[in-house]
């Protein structure tokens, strides 16, 4: 059963983007391709930051967008987990208030503070609640970023560019334990990349395919 079902269309200055595709429970969908092909648009789209065209995007059986119906939620109704290309952590907040941000829809103290353990000791952080954001390290800033997304325990996960700003030993270490979390945490993921390897992470990889509309536009589409 396919927890995501998309299947949009936006129009760019330079092209027209589609984007048609399901993820399953439990998977990992990787879109991969150059800069500039709309991968990051299509996660926004899903976010709910960038408004389609036309289409519809479901996910658990509830409609996100749906031009036809006019429906589209806004990002803070959709259950959804973003994790920025370079963190978007809060300078001025220390790790847990960075985190607890993340879980200021959780109702109820004592559940936040319960999720805000749990993730912590999940991605082994718990050390590091009292820092700001310019006392950690790439990857330690990654896993903040990531707690920050986990603890609104979303439905799903969208990731953009998550290794591309760390050096190659700790890319690979770090693929591992998203990996690993991502079999923890259950949820599917759909994670942008421009790096060949980030593709071991997935259980399907859609490329941009570029062609010519029935209008004479520049088209590319990325689906299955």
């Amino acid at each position: 059963m396919s927890m995501l079902e998309v299947d949009f269309q936006k129009k760019l200055p330079d092209f027209i983007l589609t984007a048609r595709f399901a993820v399953r429970e439990g998977e990992i969908l990787v879109l991969s391709g150059p800069s500039g092909s709309g991968k990051t648009t299509i996660l926004e789209c899903l976010a709910g930051l960038q408004k389609p065209d036309r289409g519809y995007i479901n996910l658990r059986g509830k409609m996100l967008f749906n031009k036809t119906k006019r429906i589209n939620l806004p990002p803070h109704k959709r259950g959804i987990g973003f994790i920025f290309q370079a963190y978007a952590l809060f300078e001025h907040m220390t790790v847990k208030d960075n985190i607890l941000y993340g879980a200021a829809r959780v109702n109820g103290r004592k559940k936040r503070e319960q999720i805000l353990r749990e993730v912590l000791e999940l991605l082994g952080i718990s050390h590091l609640q009292d820092r700001y954001p310019a006392q950690l390290s790439g990857g330690e800033k990654q896993r903040v970023a990531l707690a920050r997304a986990l603890v609104s325990e979303p439905a799903l996960l969208l990731l953009d560019e998550p290794l591309s700003a760390l050096d190659r030993n700790l890319r690979e270490r770090l693929r591992g334990e998203l990996k690993q979390l991502h079999r923890q945490w259950g949820i599917p993921f759909v994670l942008v990349t421009h790096c060949r390897c980030e593709e071991e992470l997935a259980d399907m990889v859609l490329r941009p395919v570029a062609s010519i509309n029935e209008k004479g536009e520049q088209a590319i589409c990325f689906s299955m």
